[in-house]
């Protein structure tokens, strides 16, 4: 038997924080590719602590549904999971190359098999594309538009920006739009002036966060100048100093990013059958997903 866990941060405030997590998680329990498939959370029920413990399979693969390596997916969850011998150097990352490391939850006997974060998989930077492709509702969407990919930013973990601009640099490679640049709410280039640094008429911004929540929602909307006010909602696409601002929302919300969760599964060594050719089907905007998660059902396991 092998089960998967997705450990997500979860919020005491925002109750659609932990909305993406199970809405990933029930896409990914239509595949039967696990035994088992259960969410946990930081700041939430059911806990990282004790998750591990709930689940009848010998074989648990262990994803952050994080965008960095950090002090989450370094220590706090290692640690709530009573991983034996983990340390951050058994990943041998730059900050941004994390596969996975094989430990035992030794009190459970139990075989962990901890990924790195689903923020700085490849797969990731096809989900940032399709988040541009579902706010526009264009499949081809990129000649004469600019991409704005934000992120937090934060001197206090340097990976936090390292991923952002890995997957801008991917995106930008593949020329499909006219300009690609990272921006961030704490670093400069700042969001604030997402206009300033665009020559492209249409600009999709695509927050790099997992969930939508006070930054997505209330901070970055002001920041960029789509509405003085995030309560009253604001257009999309907005005018925003002679530009047309295409403000998609969390990535993290993107129907795909079930996808990235069993890529990473999969390089850990799960077996998965044909469950990563079906989630891309299921998620696809073609056949007739709206590629927004937070829609999704919270159904239980």
């Amino acid at each position: 038997m092998q089960a998967l866990v997705i450990a997500a941060h979860g919020s005491h405030l925002n109750p659609d924080a932990s909305t993406p997590t199970y809405a990933h998680a029930d896409t990914i329990r239509e595949t039967g590719a696990f035994d088992e498939v259960r969410e946990a959370f930081w700041k939430e029920e059911p806990h990282f602590r004790e998750v591990i413990r709930t689940l009848e399979s010998d074989e648990v693969f262990v994803v952050p549904l994080f965008i960095s390596e950090g002090y989450f997916t370094e220590q706090v969850i290692p640690r709530e999971l009573r991983l034996g011998g983990w340390e951050p150097d058994k990943w041998e990352s730059d900050g941004t190359s994390a596969s996975q490391v094989t430990l035992e939850a030794e009190d459970v006997g139990k075989t962990i098999h901890y990924c790195g974060p689903v923020g700085t998989h490849d797969a990731m930077t096809d989900v940032i594309v399709q988040r541009a492709e579902s706010v526009t509702d264009d499949p081809d969407v990129g000649e004469g538009f600019g991409l704005a990919v934000v992120g937090h930013g934060t001197e206090r973990n340097e990976n936090s920006a390292k991923a952002i601009e890995y997957h801008t640099e991917r995106i930008r490679k593949r020329d499909r739009f006219d300009e690609v640049k990272a921006v961030f709410m704490d670093e400069e280039p700042e969001v604030d002036d997402v206009t300033e640094f665009f020559e492209s008429d249409d600009i999709v911004v695509v927050p790099l966060f997992i969930a939508d929540g006070y930054h997505t929602q209330e901070d970055i909307p002001e920041d960029m100048g789509l509405t003085e006010d995030y309560r009253l909602g604001w257009d999309v696409p907005a005018e925003v100093d002679g530009h047309r601002i295409w403000y998609a929302g969390a990535v993290g919300t993107e129907g795909l990013m079930a996808d990235v969760l069993l890529e990473r599964a999969a390089d850990a060594g799960a077996e998965l059958g044909d469950a990563i050719d079906r989630v891309r089907q299921i998620t696809s905007p073609a056949n007739g997903a709206d590629g927004d998660a937070s829609r999704h059902s919270q159904a239980g396991d």
